[in-house]
């Protein structure tokens, strides 16, 4: 009469880790995810993060000032009648029209590169979790031809 021996829990770290506590291998899974989140997080500053919101905060507020500078400008011309330099009554809007095209540009620019970094992310993800799998069907023929062994050798 053989004893049997209770099912492998893989799920538990003990079967991975016999000899540390789980306190510490807790710890250890916080150390790592809080490096992985500090990595990204310098990555996504690369891209378009944080280090970039006061680049892209002055550029808007530029923008915006140009364009409200033009429009109070012809308004001014119009209600006084007034001409500069035999400029045309419509260039202010123009210039603002320009002004505004050149703004979409820069925005379809960036999110192109935020487009560019997502990509880049779920390819990694995908590689990763196409490893996983690789690991986890090695495993599961591992212990397939364990159980076999036991099996023939009972």
């Amino acid at each position: 009469m053989s004893v049997k021996s209770p099912p492998l829990d893989i799920s538990n770290p003990r079967y991975y880790f016999p000899f540390m506590d789980e306190t510490k291998i807790l710890r250890e899974e916080l150390e790592h995810y809080k490096n992985e989140k500090e990595r990204v997080r310098k990555i996504l500053g690369q891209v378009g993060g944080k280090s970039s919101k006061k680049k892209d905060t002055a550029v808007n507020i530029l923008f915006l000032i140009l364009v409200i500078g033009l429009f109070a400008f012809d308004i001014i011309r119009e209600v006084f009648d007034l001409s500069f330099f035999g400029i045309t009554r419509f260039i202010s809007i123009e210039i603002a029209i320009l002004l505004i095209s050149i703004k979409i540009i820069w925005m379809i620019n960036r999110q192109q590169k935020v487009d560019h970094f997502q990509f880049w992310i779920l390819n990694s993800i995908e590689f990763q979790i196409n490893l996983i799998s690789k690991r986890i069907r090695e495993l599961e023929n591992t212990l397939k031809a364990a159980k076999n062994g036991k099996q023939e050798g009972t």
